[in-house]
């Protein structure tokens, strides 16, 4: 009976080990800011690509909305207790984030971030988008199409996240070189389209002389591009925006959005991936990697580059 009863209690512990298998592949916890908009799938797709072609688990989970930082908080606290062999990072907030980072490092889980970072040295490497470069060229671009001179506001996003702080920084650093053109609003989206809806009209009302907009990301965009249009002021005040989600090429092409400054999030989202295989496997990794911008127009829309571009961004 002795005999019976201990192989029984270690059939039990057997099962409850078992009831729990560990998954054999590498598992990668890659969490973006939010998960509605174009650019967010398009960097999922980058990453499952990378993953399938470097046979490890994703784990695609993040906050529905970029606002809300707890809830992204929470995510990465949960896969650093399920021990995720890896965590690649889109911050929703540059400081919040931090002390999370730190746990995961503390666990011996490496962390890469992408598209917007967080103020700390403790990731492996960061893979974006130069934000501040990118905004510098939005400027440049605006003011070609004001001709050099006239009133100008800026749309960011949400405050404290790094992708719109520094494009803020970098689209102010470019008019600097346009003393003809001034910058007369800052209003923030808080990445929803009926915001930036709204604070459009706010804006065209407190300055009716304005003659252009930089909305800093696709959100802020296809809000902005609607006020216009319900304004009936779409083509006159020129409207430069980010990211190329299929609304935004449609106004590009109806003529409300005159230029598009478009990132690669497909190959954000891979190389986010690649490098934190590439840590997991002892190779070194750059602290920085680019992933490079273009700015789109209906002159070289149709480019072979450019739709080999936007195919990865609109499937």
């Amino acid at each position: 009976m002795k005999v019976l009863a201990l192989a029984m209690i270690l059939f039990l512990l057997l099962g409850s080990f078992c009831s729990n298998p560990q998954s054999d592949k590498t598992q990668i916890l890659v969490s973006p800011k939010g998960l509605v908009h174009s650019f967010w799938l398009s960097v999922r797709d980058g990453a499952e690509a990378a993953g399938e072609e470097l046979d490890v688990e994703i784990i695609w989970k993040g906050p529905s909305t970029e606002t809300d930082i707890a809830t992204q908080i929470s995510i990465v606290e949960d896969y650093i207790n399920k021990r995720v062999d890896a965590i690649v990072l889109a911050a929703c907030d540059a400081n919040a984030l931090v002390s999370v980072i730190k746990r995961a490092n503390a666990a011996g889980i490496p962390v890469i971030t992408i598209d917007s970072g967080v103020n700390s040295d403790i990731p492996k490497s960061f893979v974006a988008t130069d934000n501040v470069l990118a905004a510098e060229k939005a400027a440049d671009a605006l003011a070609e199409l004001l001709q050099n001179k006239g009133e100008v506001a800026l749309i960011p996003f949400v405050p404290g996240a790094a992708t719109s702080i520094m494009r803020e920084q970098g689209f102010k650093q470019g008019l600097q070189k346009y003393p003809d053109v001034e910058l007369v609003a800052i209003q923030y989206s808080q990445s929803d389209a009926e915001r930036a809806m709204a604070v459009t009209e706010d804006i065209l009302t407190g300055h009716p002389e304005l003659d252009g907009i930089f909305a800093a990301n696709e959100a802020g965009a296809i809000g902005c591009a609607s006020a216009l249009k319900s304004r009936g002021v779409a083509g006159e005040i020129k409207l430069v925006g980010f990211d190329a989600s299929p609304n935004e090429i449609q106004a590009l092409k109806e003529g409300t959005i005159q230029a598009l400054v478009v990132q690669n999030p497909f190959r954000m989202g891979y190389l986010g991936v690649k490098a934190a295989v590439d840590v997991l496997n002892g190779k070194p990794v750059e602290k920085r990697i680019d992933t490079g911008v273009s700015i789109i127009t209906l002159e070289n829309l149709d480019e072979k580059n450019i739709q080999e571009l936007l195919k990865t961004m609109q499937k």
